[in-house]
């Protein structure tokens, strides 16, 4: 190695000591931003020149060191898990806060519940079958009825504004997957550019795996890389972004609890109405919204369950009402009615409008007070109440205790998935970072190696050039 080329080594030194520097300070800088992962420069021994002639001869060192890129310290096995478990995450978390809101809304145990109610209009009925010919006991008990129907239908209220509030934000989420599917469209081609003219791409990876997590936690999709730096995003095994190019997607369907209940079916569907075909999701936010919203959903379950106990309500009561006489020795008719244009829970009302007009017995032609039909009506309460052959009728305590249990245990069977797969998606969150993110302490050390790699470059430069001004300055003043 000629004294000459010593200067060019030397240079090369302080260049790659140089870049670490720089690239160390970018590590530092972003310690704190959200997404960014670690770099480290990259770099290689530059062999010697091969010689060729008579007049060659000796060993000969390399020619310095060469800068060969910049390094981004991921895990394309540890973001893959990250994406999976986000996407578990989200499809538990939604269905488990909608389930939480429902079983809320029952009130139950407590005295705010429709338990306690039942409990008040069962008490109304045994205390006006107790003898007593006032028109007080009929009242009160009218009054509980309408309270409780009342409740029956703020029940099932709670149920649709609970489908309306999911329904609503399944359009938000269809927005923000189409924005976030555009976007990493967009840094497909940034990156696919910049690596094609031997730049870094680093932060634009780290910002497209960010938009690809996201994708991940609402869709389930699965990432796949190109050769070329860029990631295709399949949902469903569809193409959601391909290269440079994005799809955009539609919510279609119905829109409220009415129409799930009349049968029909929330679908994602792509916005390009060439392609006609819905589209299925994996997992993620949007595929646990669609399963509450479906007809088969655990909307339309629970509002059948309302439907079901005011419908056994009804029937259990009238079938005992009806068959008492008042004075007149007419039948009362009905205790309970429907409204056919609405769904029962809504649609019950209490038909006698006074205390008068309640019949408690058969008190045709007896001259004496009877109160045995309202006291078979409080024996459905207790559970012993027993049909005309003498078979035992179910309560609508029993149906409304089914009910809420069913809720509950979906609900907690749902809110332990939940707390699973979130812990799952922390850890595999904290795999990730301890992987990727920025440590000081590491950074503080490598800043000290590559400002000591710099001075020791820098010294070797300064003795090439002492030499070579030896050399060029001095060369045959020996003697004078």
């Amino acid at each position: 190695m000629s004294t000459f080329s010593g200067l060019n080594t030397a240079y090369s030194g302080l260049v790659a000591a140089r870049k670490g520097l720089d690239v160390v300070g970018q590590n530092i800088s972003n310690a704190n931003t959200v997404g960014y992962t670690r770099q480290r420069v990259t770099t290689s021994a530059v062999g010697s020149l091969a010689e060729t002639g008579q007049l060659t001869g000796g060993l000969r060192v390399g020619e310095g060191v060469s800068v060969d890129g910049i390094a981004r310290l991921g895990n394309a096995q540890l973001d893959a898990h990250v994406r999976n478990s986000a996407a578990a995450a989200g499809y538990t978390a939604v269905r488990a806060n909608s389930l939480s809101s429902i079983e809320t809304s029952l009130n139950e145990p407590g005295e705010n519940g429709i338990s306690a109610k039942l409990d008040e209009f069962w008490a109304g009925w045994q205390e006006l079958s107790n003898g007593s010919d006032s028109a007080t006991p009929a009242a009160l008990l009218l009054s509980t009825a309408g309270e409780l129907t009342t409740m029956i239908a703020q029940g099932y209220q709670a149920v649709s504004t609970e489908y309306s509030s999911v329904r609503g934000d399944l359009g938000s989420m269809v927005s923000e997957l189409n924005t976030a599917a555009s976007q990493v469209a967009a840094l497909n081609v940034q990156i696919r550019t910049t690596l094609a003219t031997g730049g870094s791409a680093n932060e634009l990876l780290d910002q497209r795996e960010l938009l690809t997590t996201t994708i991940s936690a609402l869709t389930g999709a699965s990432v796949v890389a190109q050769s070329d730096g860029t990631v295709n995003v399949l949902i469903g095994g569809n193409a959601l972004v391909s290269g440079g190019t994005a799809s955009a997607l539609k919510v279609s369907g119905g829109t409220t609890l009415d129409d799930a209940m009349a049968g029909t079916k929330v679908t994602l569907a792509w916005a390009d109405d060439s392609r006609t075909s819905d589209v299925v999701v994996d997992g993620g936010e949007i595929a646990g919204a669609l399963t509450l919203l479906a007809p088969t959903g655990d909307f339309k379950r629970a509002a059948d369950g309302y439907n079901g106990f005011a419908t056994e309500l009804k029937t259990r009561v009238n079938e005992i009402y009806s068959t008492g006489r008042d004075a007149t020795d007419a039948s009362p008719g009905n205790f309970f009615s429907i409204d056919g244009t609405k769904p029962a829970a809504l649609g019950l009302s209490v038909i006698p409008l006074k205390g008068s007009d309640v019949v408690a017995g058969d008190v045709y032609g007896g001259g004496t007070y009877d109160g045995t039909i309202a006291d078979q009506i409080a024996q459905l309460g207790a559970g012993k109440a027993v049909d005309v052959d003498g078979n035992p009728v179910v309560s609508p305590n029993a149906t409304w205790s089914d009910f809420v249990s069913t809720i509950a245990v979906a609900t907690q069977s749902e809110l332990q998935q939940a707390n699973l797969a979130s812990t799952t998606a922390t850890y595999a969150s904290s795999q990730q970072l301890a992987n990727s993110s920025v440590d000081l302490d590491e950074e503080n050390v490598n800043l000290l190696m590559f400002q000591t790699a710099y001075q020791g470059a820098a010294r070797v430069l300064t003795a090439v050039d002492e030499m070579l001004d030896t050399l060029i300055n001095r060369t045959g003043l020996v003697g004078r």
